[in-house]
C-alpha cells in the first residue's frame, strides 16, 4: 500500500480518486490537490459517501514549481498522478524532480501560446528522471493510453506485425445541451481546430481540420460521422512501433456541433492570442470555456454510450497471412454517473490513471527515466481494464478497412 498525491480535480481527477478510494489495497492514503480547493472539497465528500474512504485535499497552483515541491514534500507520496492542464506537465515534472517521487499523466504537454501538442519536451527529460533513479509514465488515459495499449495487445496476441492501425473515438451521448464539451473546453477546442496529421510511410502527412470524414457503424451506439485528427498517441507509436506503415485517428462530432465550432472559428472566438477589451487583456478561447457549460456538470444529463477502440490490419500470429482485428470498449455514461458520478468521457479517462498508478506502485510497471505506455507489457494493463469498468472485445474483421 501506498500513498499517491492527485493534481487536477476536473472530472477526470474525481473519477480516478473514486476509483482508488474503491481499491484500498492499493492505495493507502490518497490526496486530491487543484487551485481550487472547494472543488477538492466536493470530491472528497462524494468519495467519502460512495465509498467510505477519506481522502486528504489541498490547494496548489501547480505552475508554481516551488509551491508544488513543498506541497509533494508534505504529503510524502510514492507517486504524483498529474491530471491537471497539458499547460503543467514540465512544472509538475519539474517538482518531482526537485521532490525525488516519481511521476505520471494522462495527456502531453501543451505550451499554452500554441496549440501545438508533442511529446518532444517530456522525453527530454528522460535523463533527468534516470540520473535521479525516477520514473515518469505518461499518457496512462484512454486516448492516449488504452488506445496504445490495445495496439501493443494486438501485436503481442494476434499479428507478429502491424502494417495499418486506425483509432477510432466515438462518443455516442446526448447531454442535452446546444453546445459543451464533454472535457475541458479551452483542451478540446484547441485539439479539434488544429490541423489534422496521421503517420504514413515514415512521414507525417498534414491536412486541414476537420477536412476528411468518414461514416462508421459504431456496435452498440450506431452510424456517426467521424473525422481525421491528430492525437498524441500517433507520435509515440510511431517511435515504438516504427514498422506500422500508417496510423490514423478518428473522432465522431455531431451535425449541431460542427455547425456551432464552425460558427465560433469565424467571428474569432477560438483565437488562443490576446485581444484587447475594454483595456484589459483576454483571450477569446478561455473567455469562451468560461460560459460554456462545466464538463462535469453534464454528467446527471448524459445519456448513450462511448465506443473507443483500435482497427490494426497485419500479419497473422497464426500464420494465416494477413488479418484484421478490432479491439474496443464501450462504456455506458449512465452507468459511469451512477459508479462515481461523473459521465463516460471522464470516466474512460479516470479508471485507466488508476490502473497505471496501481501498476506503477506495484512496481509491475518499473523503470527509470521517462516511459510511454507502449513501452510495457500490456498484459495486466488488459486484465484490470476488465476488472474496473473498462473490459474489451476483440473480434477478427472480414477485411480490413477501405477508406
Amino acid at each position: 500500500m501506498s500513498k499517491v498525491l492527485v493534481i487536477g480535480a476536473g472530472g477526470v481527477g474525481s473519477v480516478a480518486v473514486h476509483k482508488m478510494a474503491m481499491n484500498p489495497d492499493i492505495f493507502a492514503e490518497i490526496t486530491l490537490a487543484s487551485r481550487t480547493l472547494a472543488k477538492c472539497d466536493a470530491i472528497a465528500e462524494s468519495v467519502k459517501q460512495r465509498t467510505g474512504v477519506s481522502i486528504a485535499t489541498a490547494q496548489i497552483d501547480a505552475d508554481d514549481v516551488a509551491a508544488t515541491t513543498a506541497l509533494i514534500r508534505k504529503v510524502g507520496p510514492a507517486l504524483v498522478v498529474n491530471l491537471a492542464l497539458p499547460y503543467q506537465d514540465l512544472h509538475i515534472m519539474e517538482a518531482c524532480l526537485e521532490a525525488g517521487v516519481n511521476y505520471m499523466d494522462t495527456a502531453n504537454y501543451e505550451p499554452r501560446e500554441e496549440a501545438k501538442f508533442e511529446y518532444r519536451w517530456q522525453w527530454a527529460y528522460d535523463a533527468r528522471f534516470k540520473e535521479r533513479g525516477l520514473m515518469a509514465l505518461l499518457g496512462s488515459g484512454f486516448d492516449p493510453g488504452v488506445t496504445s495499449v490495445f495496439a501493443t495487445w494486438l501485436k503481442k496476441h494476434k499479428l507478429s506485425s502491424i502494417r495499418t492501425l486506425d483509432i477510432l473515438d466515438c462518443n455516442g451521448g446526448d447531454h442535452g445541451q446546444a453546445f459543451a464539451t464533454n472535457f475541458n473546453p479551452e483542451i478540446n477546442i484547441r485539439e479539434v481546430t488544429a490541423p489534422a496529421r496521421h503517420w504514413a510511410n515514415g512521414a507525417w502527412v498534414e491536412t486541414p481540420a476537420m477536412a476528411i470524414k468518414q461514416e462508421f457503424d459504431f456496435k452498440e451506439v450506431g452510424p456517426k460521422n467521424m473525422y481525421l485528427m491528430y492525437h498524441e498517441e500517433l507520435e509515440s507509436l510511431a517511435r515504438f512501433m516504427p514498422e506500422i506503415e500508417r496510423i490514423r485517428f478518428w473522432m465522431t462530432f455531431g451535425d449541431a456541433y460542427i455547425q456551432h465550432l464552425t460558427v465560433l472559428q469565424n467571428v474569432g472566438m477560438t483565437r488562443i492570442d490576446p485581444v484587447i477589451y475594454e483595456g484589459h487583456e483576454i483571450v477569446p478561447l478561455q473567455f469562451l470555456k468560461a460560459v460554456l457549460p462545466e464538463p462535469a456538470s453534464l454528467g446527471p444529463t448524459t445519456k448513450g454510450k462511448t465506443n473507443i477502440g483500435d482497427i490494426a490490419t497485419g500479419q497473422a500470429l497464426d500464420g494465416g497471412g494477413e488479418k484484421t482485428f478490432y479491439l474496443y470498449n464501450i462504456c455506458d455514461h449512465e452507468e459511469a454517473y451512477a459508479e462515481t458520478g461523473n459521465q463516460a468521457v471522464s470516466y474512460t479517462t479516470g479508471v485507466p490513471a488508476m490502473i497505471g498508478a496501481a501498476l506503477m506502485l506495484g512496481g509491475v510497471w518499473s523503470g527509470k527515466g521517462v516511459f510511454n505506455i507502449e513501452q510495457f507489457d500490456p498484459d495486466p494493463f488488459m486484465e484490470m481494464l476488465n476488472r474496473h469498468g473498462l473490459p474489451w472485445q476483440v473480434e477478427e474483421l472480414p477485411a480490413p478497412l477501405s477508406f
